[in-house]
């Protein structure tokens, strides 16, 4: 097994897939080697069949079950160079409308952030339509405070796009970055280096329950947040597709039927 998944690394490497995809892959196709041995199952198709059901059994999402199966296909038609074609078809995904905080939410969330540090950094995930992991990676280089534009670099997808940046933060982004050289990370641990993606996670939690607001909201809901805000100023969808740097203008589309207006306006019969 450790030859199969050290081999299947440095494809994943040489095919420059993320670190956080590759842990996935890895994991997945080493549960998958142990599952099929411990049950004996030789046949291809049946072992990934009862894998699959395992998972589904297990009450494990859509997504995670489709993540299982790309990972196998990837271990047998990549690592394994079997052609054999793997006769099975994706889970239906669920189709979950995104959580979405209010503006006095929102405001709630930063004025509860003692910090200044991760005020700031929530404050950007909100204002730009930034990911997690595209705030605590943001270098002094990537902010152009005068023309309010925020260049982010190797997003999801090994993309890169430009989000704009709110006026009231300039004082604020300018302070954060004073001293600091254009290679730096805006926002440091206390050891050197970039925060990490679970420490601002962890921060706003503690916010979101200080702010006393209910919803199951995540870092990654400012987000969610930024796109409906925008439609319901009256911004075209297509501009909201570039600002959240969306390859397919369906994935924006979702955040239509959360700012309906038409739907909003009708009244309950009761």
């Amino acid at each position: 097994m450790d030859k199969i998944l050290e081999k299947t690394d440095r494809l994943l490497r040489l095919r420059n897939y993320s670190p956080k995809t590759r842990k996935a892959y890895l994991l997945y196709i080493k549960n998958y080697i142990t599952f099929s041995k411990t049950l004996g199952i030789k046949n291809k198709q049946k072992a990934i069949e009862n894998f699959l059901l395992d998972k589904h059994r297990r009450k494990q999402s859509p997504q995670t079950i489709n993540l299982a199966l790309n990972s196998v296909k990837f271990l047998y038609t990549e690592v394994l160079g079997d052609s054999q074609k793997i006769d099975l078809k994706f889970a239906k995904r669920s189709k979950k409308l995104p959580i979405v905080l209010s503006r006095a939410e929102i405001n709630k969330i930063i004025e509860t952030t003692d910090n200044s540090k991760y005020k700031l950094m929530i404050s950007l995930g909100y204002a730009c339509g930034m990911r997690v992991s595209e705030v605590v990676k943001l270098k002094v280089s990537d902010l152009d405070i005068d023309e309010l534009v925020v260049h982010i670099k190797g997003a999801k997808g090994k993309k890169d796009r430009i989000s704009v940046l709110p006026e009231k933060l300039q004082n604020d982004l300018r302070n954060a970055i004073a001293g600091k050289n254009v290679n730096d990370f805006i926002f440091t641990s206390n050891r050197g280096g970039s925060l990490t993606t679970t420490s601002l996670q962890k921060m706003f939690r503690k916010s979101l329950a200080k702010a006393n607001v209910s919803k199951p909201a995540t870092f990654h809901s400012l987000r969610h947040s930024f796109a409906t805000h925008l439609l319901e100023n009256g911004t075209d969808v297509r501009y909201v597709q570039e600002l959240l740097g969306h390859a397919n203008i369906r994935t924006t589309q979702i955040y239509t039927q959360v700012t309906n207006p038409k739907l909003k306006n009708i009244k309950s019969p009761l």
